[in-house]
């Protein structure tokens, strides 16, 4: 199993590729009135990104923000898809234009396990999958790999805190590998969440 991209991984831009690995936490509340918030800290704990849902919304949105509150991308289940379709947009748009790329279930029936293919918007013939999710987001246990190869771009791991217990916060850690768009990352996680919050309705 090979770690690491030979070459940037650029999806949103980048600015969000950094020579290193980038240690990323998630902190998500338990309990929201908005369904998906969750804030993106760094090794530092400064707030790199944040994640807001829609509130009483039929149609399942979310936008990821920037740590001043500026959009950058914006996610929205496609109604009516057998396969848990996501479509990600830049910034606050929903025009086909400014589509970067799509997720969905490698197969409609899936269990224990998570299994997503990202197709970027140029692969409009989505034959093969640009990118793969494969793990366990029950258990915060997910691999995000290079198209179909063993190559991993990132890792998400639970994050087991005192605090996160007491204050009822689901806490988990992103590994981005160097020169990967920890931005593309993060919003595969928050359809992740999504898709894994579906299951539980």
């Amino acid at each position: 199993m090979a770690a690491g991209p030979t070459e940037p991984v650029v999806v949103v831009g980048p600015q969000y590729c950094a020579p290193y690995v980038v240690p990323l936490t998630v902190t998500k509340k338990s309990i929201s009135l908005t369904d998906g918030d969750f804030t993106v800290t760094d090794a530092n704990d400064n707030v790199v990104l944040n994640v807001k849902g829609t509130l009483f919304s039929v149609r399942h949105r979310r936008v990821l923000h920037d740590a001043v509150g500026q959009p950058l991308l914006s996610m929205q289940e496609k109604i009516l898809s057998m396969h848990n379709r996501w479509e990600v947009y830049r910034g606050d748009s929903a025009h086909s234009c400014d589509k970067l790329f799509t997720v969905k279930k490698s197969s409609m029936l899936q269990l224990m396990k998570t299994e997503m293919d990202i197709f970027l918007a140029g692969n409009t013939a989505e034959q093969v999958c640009d990118f793969k999710i494969k793990g366990s987001y029950c258990d915060r246990s997910s691999a995000f790999y290079l198209g179909k190869s063993n190559t991993i771009i990132a890792q998400m791991n639970r994050k087991h805190t005192a605090a996160s217990v007491v204050l009822g916060r689901d806490v988990f850690s992103i590994t981005v590998f160097p020169q990967v768009d920890y931005v593309f990352i993060a919003a595969l996680v928050a359809i992740l969440d999504d898709v894994h919050r579906d299951r539980k309705e």
